[in-house]
């Protein structure tokens, strides 16, 4: 078997695998749909955010990865973010606020369950507090790569595979940058403070997860 069949087994895999943990996503309250890949995914995403809407995007390398920012962008959308280098702190709070404000929230998931949860970690707490309560749509976009069997896997996931990586992405001198994996420190720049599980749908607002068969974000 040559790497072009490996290739092809792994895409048949996701291409159940998606449809399964969107359906159990579904059952908990939220709008699931599977998309094939990072095209398919950023489509859906602009089929959810009209033309003129405004959008706030956290820290989210997913949400990039498909050229969200780009397009919502020429569709003449307000991309708020606050990964800019030249804003100042105080320009940079106000950033992180008024993410959280936006019409839509547009972001990632660190974890997701295959019985359809939800498991994020956060340094600031401006993602999770996005993702936890709001009257704006919220709206992740979820490669496969980020399904675990379960919460404990799902926990150890954001601590070991997306924390090291995103800390080495910020050039903070966190341990882990320097063993690879999550030794539960103590340190300032530690990224890994505030812990969200949605178990469900949270109420009053519209939930959207689009999981994408491709491997993306950390």
């Amino acid at each position: 078997m040559n790497g072009s069949s490996f290739d092809t087994a792994r895409k048949k895999h996701w291409s159940v695998l998606g449809p399964t943990v969107a359906a159990n996503l579904s059952a908990k309250g939220f709008q699931a749909v599977y998309a094939e890949s990072k095209k398919e995914a950023l489509d859906e995403v602009l089929k959810l955010i009209p033309a003129g809407s405004s959008v706030g995007i956290p820290g989210s390398v997913t949400i990039r990865e498909i050229g969200a920012m780009e397009a919502l962008a020429e569709r003449g959308c307000d991309v708020i973010h606050h990964w800019d280098p030249s804003l100042t702190g105080e320009e940079r709070l106000q950033r992180l606020q008024d993410e959280l404000l936006a019409d839509y929230f547009l972001t990632s998931s660190n974890a997701v369950t295959k019985d359809g949860m939800l498991v994020n970690i956060d340094g600031n707490g401006n993602r999770v507090s996005g993702m936890a309560w709001g009257k704006n749509t919220l709206i992740f976009v979820i490669g496969l790569n980020k399904v675990t069997a379960d919460i404990d896997e799902a926990i150890s996931r954001t601590r070991n595979t997306a924390t090291p990586p995103n800390a080495l992405r910020l050039g903070l001198e966190t341990p882990c940058t320097k063993t690879g994996c999550c030794v539960n420190c103590s340190s300032e720049e530690r990224v890994c403070k505030a812990l969200l599980i949605l178990e469900r749908a949270t109420g009053g607002r519209k939930t959207h997860v689009i999981l994408v068969g491709e491997d993306l974000g950390f």
